[in-house]
């Protein structure tokens, strides 16, 4: 929502470009924005498990630091549910209840171990935030048809704008923007098939 690191940049371009998509009578193309899902693969219930099993440390950013969480089933059911409410050029924003304090998780795990294993703050890496944010305060949303899913407007990006976007929404270093241009050169449509 309010994007300080490059992924995060990535994928609010993305929400973008797909608001921009609007084929006439193609389907409808939409965005669904929603947290960390529990037991995919790279989570950090995945990652704390493995530091436990190795005898430590559990690595934490900051004693502070909260996510939001849902399971993989409640994912699957928002998912679906929002493709089948969305109207095209919409994000919508899956409801992730309250955000969990990572500390107090690992502290958790460690204590059902039933293993006496340290935990090390790291400390927020660069674009990492303290407390994560799904939607921004200049984004207005409504609940209009499931209660647990919000319809937004995000402003629309069409691809050729990619490029000058990126330049004055984030401080990307000049090969970023160089690998950026060299990207969308590749993602440019040629005319023949636009056409159609």
């Amino acid at each position: 929502a309010d994007p300080v690191s490059v992924l995060g940049h990535s994928k609010r371009t993305t929400e973008r470009l797909t608001a921009g998509i609007q084929p006439p009578n193609e389907g409808r193309y939409l965005s669904v924005r929603f947290g960390n899902v529990l037991g995919s693969r790279g989570s950090m219930l995945t990652a704390f498990r493995a530091q436990i099993a190795n005898g430590g440390p559990v690595t934490v950013t900051h004693r502070e630091v909260t996510r939001y969480f849902m399971t993989v089933k409640e994912a699957v059911h928002l998912v679906l549910q929002a493709a089948t409410i969305g109207r095209g050029s919409e994000t919508l924003i899956l409801d992730m209840g309250q955000p969990v304090r990572i500390d107090d998780v690992a502290k958790h795990m460690i204590e059902k171990s039933g293993r006496d294993i340290e935990i090390v703050y790291t400390g927020l890496r660069d674009g990492e935030k303290l407390h994560e944010v799904l939607s921004s305060e200049q984004e207005s949303g409504s609940r209009p048809l499931h209660p647990l899913v919000t319809h937004v407007q995000v402003p629309p990006l069409e691809v050729m704008a990619l490029e000058e976007d990126w330049a004055h929404s984030c401080d990307a270093s000049r090969a970023a923007m160089q690998l950026l241009a060299l990207a969308g050169a590749h993602i440019r449509v040629p005319a023949e098939l636009d056409a159609h």
